[in-house]
């Protein structure tokens, strides 16, 4: 009986490791963005925020007469930021487009608690019917828009005294409309009644600086 030797086993071949696999075009695409996004990140981190509006003082206490007939004030005004400014309603010249640019910005803060407040200079004519009407041919929304009027010397006294604009007539007729005057610059008012800015409705750069202000004291909570 023939022997046979037995052949020794080889022995097995170590098990590989899958190599990585190589990234692909869409890896790399998403590698991009999220590197620039880091880095966006950082330059807005590093760059210095936008100082706070300064404090240019508290106005006077005040209350007048809504559109709808109620009483409205720095009271009903306390807690959140609001913008003034100045018309009346029987105005052909700076008045239509100064409520115009105001209409403008109630559009672009819509949704933020932000009050937009109107004093008529010419609160004698000015009836809380007439402001009703002025105040639906720009489209105010009455749950953030006022219009007020009172009386004239108590208004003038706000206007002037506290706010620092100017108010008044060059003649002693009431029907003399080219003799009103009035100032045309917004007012920025923080919701503890403290004045933050004047902006010339006239310059669109200034507008567009009172936007920014508004928001920021929206943003700090008023």
């Amino acid at each position: 009986m023939s022997t046979e030797t037995p052949t020794t086993p080889s022995p097995a071949a170590p098990p590989t490791t899958p190599s990585p696999a190589a990234p692909t075009r869409w890896g790399w695409m998403a590698l991009a963005v999220a590197a620039t996004c880091l880095l966006l990140l950082g330059v807005a981190l590093l760059r210095p925020s936008a100082p706070p509006p300064e404090r240019l003082g508290a106005l006077p206490d005040f209350t007048f007469t809504r559109q709808d007939g109620q009483p409205f004030g720095l009271a009903q005004l306390k807690g959140e930021p609001f913008v003034a400014n100045f018309i009346f309603t029987r105005c052909p010249t700076i008045c239509p487009v100064f409520s115009q640019k105001m209409a403008r910005l109630q559009k672009q803060t819509e949704g933020q608690p932000l009050a937009l407040v109107s004093f008529s200079v010419d609160p004698n004519y000015d009836t809380p019917e007439r402001l009703t009407a002025y105040a639906t041919r720009f489209g105010a929304n009455p749950a953030r828009w006022s219009f007020l009027t009172g009386d004239y010397t108590r208004l003038q006294e706000t206007v002037v005294g506290g706010f620092k604009i100017a108010m008044g007539r060059n003649g002693e007729s009431e029907d003399d409309i080219p003799s009103i005057f009035h100032g045309s610059h917004f007012v920025l008012v923080d919701g503890t009644g403290e004045i933050r800015g004047y902006y010339n409705s006239d310059d669109d750069e200034a507008v567009e600086r009172l936007l920014r202000d508004a928001r920021w004291l929206v943003r700090a909570g008023g």
